[in-house]
């Protein structure tokens, strides 16, 4: 298997992974706060990363890949955790998988700023026609009765983009596992204090879908997740298997359907196979 062809595989892996982030984040929701949710599950896979670490004797970052581990850890352990938790108390977890539809662009745009990436002008007519569809698609389900959810959800995508972006460019060099790891653990002090903090005084209340909820977002959506996200960004370019994206908030809609009664319409489909056709294209022309 050519580096190219493996890049897309983990990518398609690491959406597949992603796709289950909001429905389980939303089942989380219902009964932990926000803040809580977002500084345990990365104190949780910090935990876990900081083991794995140590365990395999892995050598410390330079200071200019801790830099970067920075803007990583700020961008998907911290930013797009807390503003999505905040957003989901605001609107249905169908309504902002939509969004994560801008999140390639985002993606394609920072790889650009921070990957040194020069996609062909081609690249950029699919990418910005799958981001109009599955906004369009958005759109057609009528406007959201939240407009501070809906910011929310927005400002996430951006800050994700860019953590995207400096991962998968740094994971050329420290490696795709090593990037999300050390991202955490430099994340572990403030959140491990912080989820003390905040936790919940009894969690005998709690139900078992929102401790399912909180697994899933600790240990894969923060962790697994991004061990194959970041490798196939790394082999494969960070705006073409960025498009991967497009296809998540589709698999999220179906998660969402099945594990959480939200109403999904057939028109799903249709966008689905435009939204195809249009992550390959932009394969053909990312590099």
């Amino acid at each position: 298997m050519d580096r190219g062809t493996a890049g897309w595989l983990n990518g398609m892996i690491g959406v597949l992974i992603f796709s289950g982030s909001l429905p389980a984040t939303r089942l989380a929701v219902m009964q932990f706060d926000p803040v809580f949710l977002t500084v345990a599950r990365a104190a949780i896979a910090g935990l876990l990363a900081l083991g794995l670490l140590l365990l395999l004797r892995q050598k410390w970052p330079t200071p200019r890949e801790i830099a970067s581990l920075v803007i990583v850890a700020l961008g998907v352990v911290v930013g797009f955790p807390l503003l999505t938790a905040l957003a989901l108390q605001h609107v249905t977890s169908a309504h902002s998988i939509v969004f994560i539809g801008l999140l390639p662009l985002a993606t394609a745009i920072f790889g650009v700023i921070r990957g040194g990436e020069r996609p062909k002008p081609a690249f950029w007519i699919f990418s910005l026609l799958g981001s109009t569809l599955v906004a369009g698609y958005a759109l057609a389900q009528g406007l959201s009765a939240s407009p501070l959810g809906d910011l929310l959800m927005l400002v996430a995508v951006i800050v994700c983009g860019l953590g995207y972006a400096e991962g998968g460019k740094l994971s050329q060099t420290l490696g795709g596992w090593q990037v999300i790891s050390w991202a955490l653990v430099l994340s572990l002090p403030p959140m491990l204090c912080l989820a003390l903090f905040t936790m919940p005084a009894s969690f005998a209340g709690i139900e078992p879908p929102a401790i399912f909820g909180l697994a899933y977002v600790s240990l894969f959506s923060m962790l697994i997740g991004f061990i194959f996200w970041y490798r196939g960004l790394s082999q494969g370019g960070i705006a073409a298997v960025g498009q991967l994206q497009l296809l998540q908030p589709f698999f999220a809609l179906a998660l969402a359907a099945t594990l959480l009664h939200e109403p999904v319409t057939a028109g799903m489909l249709g966008i689905t196979v435009c939204v195809i056709l249009c992550v390959v294209g932009a394969r053909r022309f990312g590099r």
